[in-house]
């Protein structure tokens, strides 16, 4: 009898235990990634699910994570900007950067050509735009050690519902003229202003083109020949 109600404590112990630990929802895209396996080696309940947005669900924080490379390269073709939009769904949000001990971020010579000046001013609009705070991480493991820290906080029931941003037609025009090197958002807005449509756009002529555009005028022009 005594060993009966021993196992039996056990029993529900080991249950509570199990109910007990910490649990992150990640992406399917991330299951091959050294993260997942940080996590799971240091005892973290990760669960793998297609989520629309974000890389991590964590007590109802959607965290997206880049390597400092694919931070970079994100950056440059405006996929980061997209995502930026679809986190504010959530009230919680955060940007994680990964590899600083790694790589340098305001590299003059990374391979993407992007100016320092450049990336500092878009963290600052990550912060000060989009609300969004950011954390920098050493290397993978310093990433699956953050996590695991907001994965022990006290649970909350998470957001999976969020879904991809849906664009207004004037919105995927900008995105879509926002997407040619060295047409930023003030450009594409006064293109669109101006001409209504891409196809006007692009059947304008330089005369038309360079009191909106100035100096971009010509190298726009070359991207459409």
């Amino acid at each position: 009898m005594v060993f009966e109600d021993i196992f039996s404590q056990l029993k529900i112990e080991r249950i509570r235990l199990e109910q007990e630990k910490p649990k992150i929802i990640a992406d399917k895209r991330e299951k091959n990634s050294l993260v997942i396996s940080e996590l799971i080696s240091s005892g973290i309940d990760v669960e793998m699910q297609f989520l629309p947005v974000a890389d991590f669900l964590i007590n109802n924080i959607a965290i997206e994570r880049k390597t400092i490379q694919d931070f970079l390269g994100s950056m440059l073709n405006k996929r980061l900007l997209r995502q930026l939009e679809e986190l504010k769904q959530y009230e919680n949000k955060l940007l994680i950067i990964e590899g600083i001990d790694e790589q340098e971020i305001y590299n003059d010579n990374n391979k993407e050509g992007i100016n320092p000046n450049a990336i500092r001013g878009f963290l600052l609009s990550i912060l000060l735009k989009h609300k969004i705070p950011i954390v920098y991480t050493k290397d993978y493991k310093d990433t699956a050690k953050f996590l695991s820290v907001l994965a022990k906080k006290k649970e909350r029931e998470e957001n999976i519902r969020a879904k991809k941003k849906s664009f207004n037609r004037k919105e995927q025009l900008q995105y879509i003229l926002e997407g040619f090197p060295g047409i930023g958002p003030k450009s594409a807005k006064k293109l669109l202003k101006e001409f209504k449509t891409i196809k006007a756009i692009i059947n304008s002529k330089e005369d038309e083109l360079k009191p909106l555009l100035g100096k971009k005028t010509g190298s726009f022009l070359s991207l459409l020949d």
